[in-house]
């Protein structure tokens, strides 16, 4: 039995473009695969905390080291990396804001990336080496412009962000599928675009 672990970061509910097409990638998943357990990780329902000194020194403490205190404080970050420990599939979907990522992905991203259980340091001034192997996911996006080819490319920090920091702890990323140029060509046919590019690998 395999489990799918989608991740939402839009503060937006019904309205989201991301939110609807996330959704469409879990389905079409599940088309396949109606066995598959899907797991949702709200971060508008569940924020994740932004780091702070807590969090840090609690990370870097020896986990037989740490007290109550730190363990109330990195919870969150341990409940999320068994969740995605426990993952196959991974369906991160995000808006763009200005030009990125919402925040609460990245703050996500903050408490997943933990030294010796998601990555490795190689030192020298090398990128790490991911320690989630075998594991593959989709990306949903979805953006007012069109930053997948063109003048706005350059500024598009947000798929290749999420694509690169899932590279970087080892998650093969398999589909990326935007919802763009919803304030060109509206927002309908801009999702409708974004389903019909759904193409699942597995």
């Amino acid at each position: 039995m395999k489990n799918i672990l989608h991740i939402i970061s839009s503060p937006r509910t019904d309205a989201s473009a991301s939110r609807k097409l996330g959704n469409a990638v879990v389905e079409k998943i599940k088309e396949k695969h109606a066995d598959y357990i899907v797991t949702v990780r709200d971060l508008a329902k569940n924020p994740p905390p932004h780091l702070d000194e807590s969090h840090i020194n609690s990370f870097f403490t020896p986990a037989e080291n740490r007290t109550a205190e730190q363990l109330d404080s990195i919870r969150y970050s341990d409940e999320a990396i068994k969740e995605l420990l426990d993952a196959d599939i991974l369906v991160v979907e995000t808006p763009m804001y200005n030009f990125t990522i919402s925040s609460l992905l990245k703050a996500y991203f903050d408490h997943i990336a933990r030294a010796g259980i998601t990555f490795k340091s190689r030192g020298k001034g090398l990128l790490p080496e991911g320690l989630l192997k075998d594991k593959q996911a989709y990306i949903a996006t979805s953006s007012g412009g069109v930053y997948s080819e063109g003048e706005l490319k350059t500024y598009d920090f947000g798929e290749p962000y999420v694509r690169s920091f899932l590279t970087v702890i080892g998650i093969n990323v398999v589909g990326a599928f935007r919802a763009e140029g919803q304030s060109i060509i509206g927002p309908e046919a801009a999702l409708e675009n974004a389903f019909e590019s759904i193409a699942i690998a597995i």
